[in-house]
């Protein structure tokens, strides 16, 4: 009998949304529509899931849980020094652990299975994966690390240990704090994924609502050059389309809104990881998506949403991250989430907010949030600084 709470490997074609304890919120939703919406024409790359069961043999194999329970004893959030002490010291610990034979071994199958269905060392994008990144009053969406254009078994261990490692990274820590969530008492899954080449093309996000307004009857696609980290970053203005989402579903041709952005860089692969290039000036004034791709990745966003709205028996708007093989041609998508950052809590309303002075701003940049503030400026030029921070600053990196 096929026990998943048993497994310390899950793939993708075996997972569902009811696997999150198991392998986190992420892979959940990635085995989700690699399951239930291969047949409806999605593409989503395949890959596996080390599920806790890893987690929690690794701690305990390497003596680690014991030594993590002296750490966080009275740990105190708002001493910011004794926070970083106490995180470094815990990703540490994890970092400079080794895996058991049994875990080594079964994960290295797992990637030399993978190799079979696309190729020896092939490109994986190894992610963290948290079992309460989407809880109804927390995310944590973002906070774990991920890495990209991992190649080969040493670099495989290499990247599962340092996503294993960030469930203590300083910020998770305060925000676990803050939300009176334990430290000890949460496992993070790996997910590794086959990377699509959107270092050749193109990739973003979708959201299957406005996110100024709420606005429901819309498919809002964010597109970039490379690799999509530039928009997760905030470090680029991608291309917007807009599509009606009632006329899209009746066979027309519906982007009602394109916008060209300022996409001046992208991300692509380096010899290690991945490099910032410059994208020409050329490519610059070009759409980074084809009208056919466009509408395309919102008829699949439709799909999608249709999908887990089913599934919760309620309208969940979703937040989707996709992205384009420059080497095939192929679209993807390589995540899908509830939207519930920009939704409004009541009504479509659409805010602006104001500052009011005459002075003209010495600095600008991508917002990254949807209010506004005021301040006087700190630089901080390395995290570790971050302690000389103060209540009403404006953080400028």
């Amino acid at each position: 009998m096929f026990l998943k709470s048993k497994k310390n490997i899950l793939w993708l074609k075996d997972l569902s949304l009811k696997d999150v304890p198991l392998v986190g919120g992420k892979n959940a939703s990635l085995g989700e529509m690699y399951r239930n919406l291969s047949k409806e024409g999605i593409n989503v790359p395949d890959g596996f899931a080390l599920t806790t069961r890893i987690y929690w043999r690794f701690l305990k194999d390497n003596g680690i849980d014991e030594e993590l329970k002296k750490l966080f004893k009275d740990l105190n959030a708002k001493d910011i020094k004794r926070l970083q002490q106490v995180g470094k010291k815990a990703r540490q610990l994890i970092l400079d652990a080794e895996f058991s034979w049994s875990l080594k071994a079964s994960i290295l199958k797992a990637y030399r299975n993978l190799e079979k269905k696309y190729g020896k060392n092939i490109d994986v994008a190894v992610r963290s994966s948290g079992v309460v990144e989407d809880m109804p009053d927390a995310s944590f969406a973002g906070q774990f690390e991920s890495f990209l254009n991992i190649k080969g078994e040493a670099e495989l261990l290499t990247a599962v240990k340092k996503c294993l490692a960030s469930t203590f990274n300083d910020r998770v820590i305060s925000y676990r704090e803050e939300k009176g969530i334990s430290h000890l008492d949460f496992a993070l899954s790996v997910g590794v994924i086959k990377m699509v080449r959107s270092d050749l093309a193109s990739s973003g996000v979708i959201f299957t609502l406005d996110t100024e307004t709420g606005f429901d009857k819309v498919v809002l696609i964010n597109s970039i050059w490379g690799i999509g980290e530039m928009i997760v970053k905030g470090l680029i203005t991608p291309d917007e389309f807009y599509v009606f989402k009632p006329t899209l579903e009746k066979g027309f041709n519906s982007i009602i809104v394109k916008n060209l952005g300022r996409k001046n860089r992208k991300y692509v692969y380096g010899e290690r990881g991945l490099k910032e290039a410059k994208v020409s000036p050329q490519k610059q004034l070009k759409f980074s998506l084809s009208d056919k791709d466009v509408l395309c990745l919102a008829k699949w966003a439709v799909i999608i949403e249709k999908h887990y709205s089913e599934k919760y028996g309620k309208y969940m708007p979703q937040d989707i991250e996709w992205a384009k093989d420059g080497k095939t041609g192929q679209l993807f998508i390589v995540q899908s989430r509830p939207e519930t950052v920009h939704t409004p809590k009541s009504g479509n309303i659409y805010r602006e907010y104001h500052i009011k002075t005459d002075k003209k701003p010495i600095l600008s940049g991508i917002a990254i949030g949807n209010k506004i503030g005021a301040g006087k400026v700190r630089v901080i030029s390395d995290v570790s600084k971050s302690s000389e921070f103060e209540q009403g600053e404006i953080n400028q990196k």
